[in-house]
């Protein structure tokens, strides 16, 4: 069964400021949770788009969203929204939500291989129908390659130290398995890393699964390109879990809301740059207590807004 819980699930619908009969993108559909309740805001001239390059995200949506006439299934890549929006012959939008966390249904589904707490094949796709997996990352990228992931994506201090220990113990045999890969990274960290609150792997598994599936590639174009397609007045949710995508989502939505983004040194501008957006949210906003009590995932998560002007 698809089991997601949809983090700041309250806040997210209270600042897409819903219309009844508006159209709206759950870029990232997930277990359907954020989906559901836009949905059900929606009047029979509303339209929902939800998207996922995940098929059992899809498949799951299906299920949950059967009771509305008005939703419309896309499996792909958020990353592709202009083409998505231009087959479904759709020119502008009132409100966008995207949740870049990995579902609670991926990591806790031991074969996909997401996780460092279960023995599985090293897989870690989103899309199972792509050919590029933690297999090929773990153990045919090169010594800096791996280094340049884990210190980029991980922002892992030993990333020198745990890429050169992949690349010898793969002289010997294939690392095929996500528990093989955790001892030959643990093999050269200090015991207080080891044993230090929380999983010491936990920043190198991020890393590989951002590699793996694209995350970060192109996120700034595509949320330019989705702040254009928003109607006057629309908003875009973005939720974030880390601070290598938290960075590029606020300096982004910094961009688009400002005016001329010319050199300071420049005496006049040069560039013409016109905002596009207001910034919503000054500080992002994070998970309650409470919610923090009820699933520990929402620790790391961010939510920033931004509204079309």
């Amino acid at each position: 069964m698809f089991k997601h819980y949809s983090v700041m699930l309250n806040e997210c619908i209270e600042n897409l400021k819903i219309k009844p009969d508006g159209i709206y993108v759950d870029c990232t559909a997930g277990g359907g949770g954020h989906s559901f309740e836009i949905a059900k805001r929606l009047s029979p001239h509303g339209r929902l788009i939800a998207i996922d390059k995940d098929m059992d995200a899809i498949n799951e949506c299906k299920n949950k969203l059967s009771q509305f006439e008005n939703c419309t299934l896309v499996h792909n890549d958020f990353h592709n929204f202009a083409e998505i929006l231009e087959d479904l012959n759709i020119s502008k939008v009132d409100g966008i939500m995207i949740d870049l966390g990995v579902s609670s249904f991926q990591i806790d589904t031991a074969e996909r291989g997401f996780s460092y707490r279960f023995d599985a094949p090293l897989d870690m796709r989103m899309n199972k129908e792509q050919s590029l997996s933690a297999y090929e990352v773990v153990n045919n990228y090169t010594e800096q390659e791996l280094t340049k992931i884990f210190f980029e994506y991980g922002e892992e201090k030993f990333s020198r130290k745990i890429a050169k220990a992949i690349v010898d113990a793969r002289k010997e045999k294939p690392i095929e398995t996500t528990l093989q890969l955790v001892a030959v990274a643990e093999s050269v960290l200090p015991a207080k890393v080891k044993f230090a609150e929380g999983h010491s792997c936990k920043r190198i598994f991020q890393a590989i699964r951002i590699e793996v599936n694209g995350e970060i590639d192109g996120l700034k174009n595509v949320l330019k390109t989705m702040c254009e397609s928003l109607n006057a007045r629309g908003r875009m949710c973005v939720l974030t879990f880390h601070s290598l995508e938290d960075r590029i989502v606020k300096d982004t939505f910094k961009e688009l809301a400002t005016d001329c983004i010319c050199p300071k040194e420049l005496p006049v501008c040069v560039c013409h740059h016109k905002r596009m957006c207001d910034i919503i949210t000054k500080k992002p906003i994070v998970a309650t207590r409470a919610e923090l009590e009820e699933n520990s995932r929402s620790q790391s998560a961010k939510l920033r807004v931004v509204e079309r002007v």
